[in-house]
């Protein structure tokens, strides 16, 4: 139950079935923040394995040797590709959208493709491009337990 004068906001069931990161996960694992390794721990002991849109790596990438915490997460992860089918279908999605960001369309893309959970340090633009095409998408942005 919400809050008085508050009402409570549903969203239509949405089968998650696996998870998706976004480049605020990559960060925060970089960073080696506690709650993003635990996260992305429990998910690999599930047998989970984490997509990555190959969009979120070339944002997050700068090759340095500082970056070995980031090179250690996408270890555990699947990176996928942006072939022209993916290319297009997220080029689609932007434009839909109405959005020039071409990282969040392929996390948002992909996710709900797969119907993906995505971790990500906020919601707002991807629950727009994903609202943009009468979808809804299940993101957590909280640190894990």
């Amino acid at each position: 139950m919400g809050c008085p004068g508050h009402p409570v906001t549903r969203h239509p069931a949405v089968r998650v079935t696996g998870v998706t990161y976004d480049s605020g996960a990559l960060i925060a694992a970089e960073r080696g923040e506690r709650p993003m390794w635990a996260r992305h721990r429990a998910l690999l002991q599930r047998r989970v394995v984490p997509a990555v849109p190959a969009a979120v790596v070339a944002q997050c990438w700068r090759g340095t040797s500082r970056q070995a915490q980031l090179a250690r997460l996408l270890a555990g992860c699947e990176v996928e590709a942006l072939d022209d089918t993916r290319a297009r279908a997220t080029g689609t999605l932007a434009g839909r959208a109405r959005t020039t960001d071409i990282v969040d369309a392929s996390v948002v893309e992909g996710a709900l493709r797969r119907g993906d959970l995505i971790v990500s340090s906020g919601e707002g633009d991807l629950a727009a491009v994903a609202a943009a095409v009468g979808r809804y998408i299940d993101i957590d942005h909280r640190p894990a337990p």
